[in-house]
């Protein structure tokens, strides 16, 4: 595992902390890119124990997230961010690469 032209912001790595609390022990956010969506590609986010073998890490704060090889491509200057409004709180992936994106931001094309 390697860094990454990726930034994981400081409130994403926050929440990061917090979710990591709740659980009781420590958790990592995997981002992904797959095909599908509305604007051709989707993001994908979970929360996981480990990372695979060929995982980029990206890391703030001491805590992490994950990208796999054939993700980071799409992914190269992004930031993770995590959004707390009145609406709803979600991670957020501030994509340079992404030319178009629906409305909800959760499908974008390049």
């Amino acid at each position: 595992m390697t860094s990454a032209p990726i930034t994981l912001s400081d409130a994403a790595a926050k929440r990061l902390a917090a979710l990591s609390a709740a659980e009781g022990h420590p958790v990592m956010l995997r981002v992904a890119v797959e095909g599908g969506g509305c604007s051709g590609f989707q993001y994908r986010m979970d929360l996981v124990d480990e990372a695979q073998a060929d995982d980029t890490r990206i890391e703030n704060a001491g805590q992490a997230a994950v990208v796999d090889e054939m993700s980071l491509v799409m992914l190269k200057g992004s930031e993770i961010d995590f959004i707390d409004e009145l609406a709803g709180a979600e991670f957020k992936i501030r994509n340079p690469n992404a030319r178009t994106s629906c409305g909800c931001g959760v499908s974008f094309s390049i």
